[in-house]
């Protein structure tokens, strides 16, 4: 081993080791480093090296989504000192902006995130300005609708969402309470990097304010609002927050509402930061749900409706009896719902509820919901992918993003909302039970009306970040021409932008064919997981109610192929 390429980084490496605020990370560096310098055996001594040079090389890049990353010591991890120089940036911008003087911040119950809050507090304090906590680990809208509630200046809230359990991030809000978009993600990422020493940054030690339990109040009481007071309300439901903040606040808000109690996933109902039942919390992730399933398949509910850790996503499972094509799989008698079919039953919902403004989705989401905005004579916008796009849209009363994300209220959060989104179903699918009818039901009446939109994922998840980029580089190059059968009519490198979207890194094709009304592929890297995600749509006619059952085989065919032929001309293995 050479010493020569290893000084600056071993320099760099002692300079955190001694500012670093915190006790824990501290250690684990002096133990990496004593194992990069020790007499251990060689390859110990290049492991440790490598894992130096991982968390050395750079530093987290502060963006559109805030900060999310792996924990541990060193600027390319989620630490203390990290989030230190990220809110005395964000104040730094504040103030020049001049956008007021209160920041709230909100946690979640992941690992280290109520420590992340109070450095900020202290930050945020120490700058001259007023911070206040949410009392306690809260879903990530109550944060969203506090910033709007309080007239701050700036929110932020400590989450890793539906990350892995060794994660955590920073997501940052200004004062419209919507997710920071260019030039502010930009403008804050130039202050963090004027940031020097730690010891510059001023910190106080105490004054910050803890909010009270009213703002939880205010936000339960404007969350129930969404739905009819004297609406049916007959409706069993088997919740799970999969190990996250939800479920307190979601069961206040059925009770509230008057509905039923939901059945809540006993294995799965306390915040745990190690999320000990699931590989990823995430409702999406395969094996995830099966507790949820498990507990449906003994007290037999109608639905069952799931949050993820942060409870600003929402997931719906139906009896599998009537199951559509492209809709997920489930077990013990359930299926999942895709993102795009429990959003269009919600804009079906606000269109039945006489909404008045603008719908709008992502250009990954499928195209029904611009059908159905159409037909009911609203305004529809396409955006790119996030909420801190959508939540955009001019005159938006309605936005959602197929990962589950929905806002049905954007008056009162500017932002996905997974309690509001979970209320608006309940009533939904009570009002449909009244009549003898289930969501299944209601989405048959929509692929009759408007079509079968037929959806599917192929989504690699990789260890190598080269892998995606390759697969990117390959389908820019070699573009495919037929996909299923289906000849690609278009091709459009999003990376150039247009007149309606920013540039993205992403590829989108339309496919056109016998007895296909139209078919779309997006291609794009996750933002904030690693992996190559590229979404998929089939939409064919269909000419009655018998034609259902068949028509949904054909989209499965179609969709199931369709993935075959892409994977293989991106050179990715599924």
């Amino acid at each position: 081993m050479t010493q020569a390429p290893t000084t600056d980084l071993l320099a760099r490496a002692r300079t955190w080791l001694a500012e670093d605020p915190d006790p824990q990370t501290r250690e684990e560096l002096c133990a990496l480093l004593a194992r990069a310098e020790g007499p251990e055996a060689e390859t110990d001594s290049k492991l440790a090296w490598a894992e130096l040079a991982a968390r050395f090389s750079d530093r987290l890049q502060f963006g559109t989504a805030g900060l999310r990353g792996e924990l541990g010591a060193g600027p390319m991890r989620m630490n203390r000192a990290v989030v230190i120089r990220a809110a005395a940036g964000l104040v730094s911008y504040v103030k020049q902006q001049g956008l007021g003087d209160l920041v709230v911040i909100g946690y979640d119950a992941r690992h280290k995130s109520y420590d992340f809050a109070r450095d900020t507090a202290a930050v945020v304090v120490g700058a001259g300005l007023r911070a206040a906590l949410l009392p306690r680990p809260l879903p990530t809208p109550v944060l969203a609708f506090a910033v709007r509630h309080l007239g701050a200046a700036a929110g932020v809230t400590v989450t890793a969402s539906h990350n892995p359990p060794q994660d955590n991030g920073y997501k940052v809000y200004l004062g419209d309470g919507s997710q920071i978009v260019p030039p502010a993600d930009a403008g804050i990422a130039a202050e963090i990097d004027a940031i020097g020493s730690l010891d510059e940054v001023p910190r106080a030690e105490e004054g910050w304010e803890v909010l009270g339990e009213e703002v939880v109040e205010a936000y339960l009481a404007r969350a129930v609002s969404i739905v009819d007071e004297h609406g049916p309300r007959d409706l069993e439901v088997v919740y799970t927050p999969m190990h996250g903040v939800g479920r307190d606040t979601l069961v206040a808000a059925f009770r509230r509402a008057g509905f039923p109690a939901p059945t809540v996933v006993a294995e799965q109902a306390e915040p745990d930061p190690d999320f000990p039942t699931v590989a990823f919390p995430n409702p999406e992730e395969p094996g995830a749900m099966d507790l949820a399933f498990r507990t449906a398949a003994s007290v037999g509910p109608d639905i069952v409706i799931a949050n993820d850790p942060d409870a600003d996503r929402c997931a719906v499972a139906v009896p599998a009896n009537g199951n559509a094509a492209g809709s997920g799989s489930g077990s013990a008698g359930w299926r999942m719902l895709r993102g795009d079919e429990v959003g269009a039953l919600l804009g079906s919902a606000l269109v039945a509820k006489k909404a008045e403004g603008t719908f709008a989705t992502t250009i990954v989401s499928a195209t029904l919901l611009g059908r159905i905005a159409e037909a009911a004579g609203l305004g529809y916008a396409e955006t790119l992918t996030g909420f801190k796009w959508i939540s955009r849209a001019e005159g938006l009363r309605y936005g959602y993003e197929e990962a589950l994300g929905y806002c049905v209220d954007p008056q009162g959060v500017r932002d996905k909302d997974g309690i509001t989104a979970a209320l608006l179903v309940a009533e939904l699918a009570a009002t449909l039970k009244k009549s003898g009818r289930t969501l299944s039901d209601l989405l048959d009446d929509l692929a009759l009306e408007h079509g079968l939109h037929a959806t599917d994922q192929l989504s690699v998840r990789v260890q190598d970040l080269a892998l995606i980029a390759d697969a990117m580089r390959r389908l820019r190059e070699q573009p495919p021409t037929v996909l299923a059968g289906l000849q690609v009519t278009r091709a459009d490198d999003l990376s150039a932008g247009s007149a309606d979207l920013p540039p993205t890194d992403g590829l989108r094709y339309y496919l056109a064919g016998e007895d296909v009304r139209s078919a779309r592929i997006v291609v794009r890297p996750s933002g904030t997981e690693p992996k190559l995600k590229c979404y998929l749509e089939v939409v064919l006619p269909v000419a009655s109610a018998a034609d259902l059952a068949p028509t949904r085989d054909r989209a499965a065919a179609l969709l199931a192929t369709i993935k075959q032929d892409l994977a293989r001309a991106a050179g990715i293995t599924p």
